[in-house]
């Protein structure tokens, strides 16, 4: 069975991360073509740590497909993960670019706190 295009990017963006990433946490981002879901995963143990999405009842975003909201769950994601106690971490992109919604994900997560 052939992989797509984009199983090959998140693979290789995953292969990079474990080479680099000691210890850290991973900061995984999902994006679908409504929401954007985000979670702070310890691989070592194999736990969530926390996760926000645009799909939570307290959300509340009018749109929550645009830069926006993935501001919003960036500061969100932030915040959580420092209540848990976790400040660096490594970002997995998966297999989108790093453009958009992505990085506007990631700049809010970096203002509210996360260094990555």
């Amino acid at each position: 069975m052939t992989k797509t295009l984009f199983d090959r990017r998140k693979a290789r963006a995953r292969y990079r991360l474990k080479q680099t990433s000691v210890g850290r946490p991973r900061l995984s981002v999902f994006r679908s073509g409504r929401h954007m879901y985000v979670q702070v995963i310890d691989d070592a143990a194999g736990v969530t740590v926390a996760s926000a999405s645009t799909n939570e009842k307290d959300a509340k975003i009018a749109k929550s497909w645009n830069a926006d909201a993935a501001k919003t769950v960036g500061k969100k994601i932030a915040e959580r993960a420092l209540s848990k106690g976790v400040k660096q971490v490594v970002f997995d992109r998966g297999g989108y670019i790093y453009h958009g919604r992505v990085k506007a994900l990631a700049d809010a997560a970096r203002e509210g706190g996360l260094e990555f």
